[in-house]
């Protein structure tokens, strides 16, 4: 498990190409640079952009892959998404107690349960440092539809195990997503998770560890 470039506490810099291209570029070589061979993936939201950007451009093997509610269909990308993306220098600029609000609400509203507040700390306080607060308006500017566009026609390659997990309340990536998702990927299989929404890690812990356990423990 690993920090996306620009993301968690991994570096961010002015100039950083954090876009999904570079990210799958990136998972592509570290499967390499580590002398994995077959690996488990299990990726959420953008990982699963990335994971399958790097399995269907870059021809990276996997045993098997889990996907958790991911960015994986067009449309994507909330009116709040879009505005920030399309304005990455003045959010970026923005007095940093208002800023700090402002990504507590976004990242809260990703979970259907509602943050425990240690958590809503972790997740948003790399967003909230002098180099992170334009990092968090940068890697929206640089993400958009055109990186699931390139792959989407592509889900019908898979050719390996696949589980889909899916909150029922996913207010940033309907549920139905999951259902046109699994109906592209041969013989995948669902997994629905009632009452949890986009952070099913945070919602759902419990089910989604039983859920992911049972599929990689599964032989082929």
């Amino acid at each position: 498990m690993w920090d996306l470039p620009g993301y968690g506490t991994s570096a961010q810099y002015d100039g950083q190409d954090v876009s999904l291209r570079a990210q799958g570029r990136v998972l592509a070589e570290l499967t390499g640079h580590w002398g994995l061979s077959g690996p488990a993936v299990v990726a959420h939201d953008f990982g699963g952009c990335v994971a399958l950007r790097a399995r269907l451009l870059h021809g990276v093997r996997y045993s098997r892959l889990a996907l958790v509610d991911p960015v994986a269909l067009a449309p994507w990308g909330s009116p709040v998404y879009r505005l920030f993306g399309g304005r990455p220098e003045v959010f970026g600029a923005l007095p940093p107690d208002l800023h700090r609000a402002l990504v507590r609400e976004y990242v809260g509203s990703a979970s259907h349960l509602g943050l425990r507040p240690a958590v809503l700390d972790r997740l948003t306080g790399p967003w909230c440092t002098e180099s992170g607060q334009p990092a968090f308006y940068r890697q929206i500017a640089q993400n958009d539809q055109r990186f699931t566009d390139e792959i989407q026609d592509r889900y019908g390659e898979l050719d390996l195990p696949v589980l889909i997990c899916w909150g029922t309340e996913d207010t940033w990536i309907p549920v139905a997503r999951a259902h046109e998702l699994a109906a592209l990927i041969p013989d995948a299989r669902l997994q629905l998770i009632d009452g949890a929404g986009h952070l099913v890690q945070e919602d759902a812990p419990a089910e989604l560890t039983a859920a992911l356990t049972r599929f990689l423990r599964t032989a082929p």
